[in-house]
């Protein structure tokens, strides 16, 4: 017993070690393609907002639309509320990607360059061809 009670702090700092980058790594944001990202974000609804509290998702159509998710799932929500958005926003006409308004009306027109931009709006926006 007295061999083992040596090395329990060690394992104790491995194992909250490895629980707090494991929590690290899933409330990590997904990747994003930079050019189109930002194109886009310009028309979404929503954003994140900074306040002294942490941060919140809110909308820029609804303002009593405040979401305040917890730090692990923040970037989580924020990203599935983009997703709905871009299913019915967004839509392809081969390699460029068309952001509509509310009414279905045609607003921009984004060109995509590569097949790393397709795949990003296909899986981040859930947009098919």
């Amino acid at each position: 017993m007295q061999k083992f009670s040596k090395y329990l702090p060690f394992a104790l700092f491995a194992v909250f070690l490895m629980l707090g980058l494991t929590a690290f790594f899933q409330s990590k944001p997904t990747a994003k393609s930079e050019r189109i990202y930002k194109a886009v974000q310009h028309y979404s609804p929503y954003y994140l907002d900074k306040r002294f509290g942490g941060l919140e998702i809110r909308s820029k159509a609804d303002p009593e639309f405040k979401e305040k998710p917890d730090n692990m799932t923040l970037f989580k929500e924020f990203e599935h509320l983009e997703y709905t958005w871009g299913k019915k926003h967004l839509s392809l006409d081969g390699m460029t990607l068309l952001v509509k308004d509310d009414n279905g009306t045609v607003v921009d027109k984004l060109p995509l360059k590569d097949k790393k931009e397709l795949n990003f709006v296909k899986h981040y926006y859930g947009v098919v061809p």
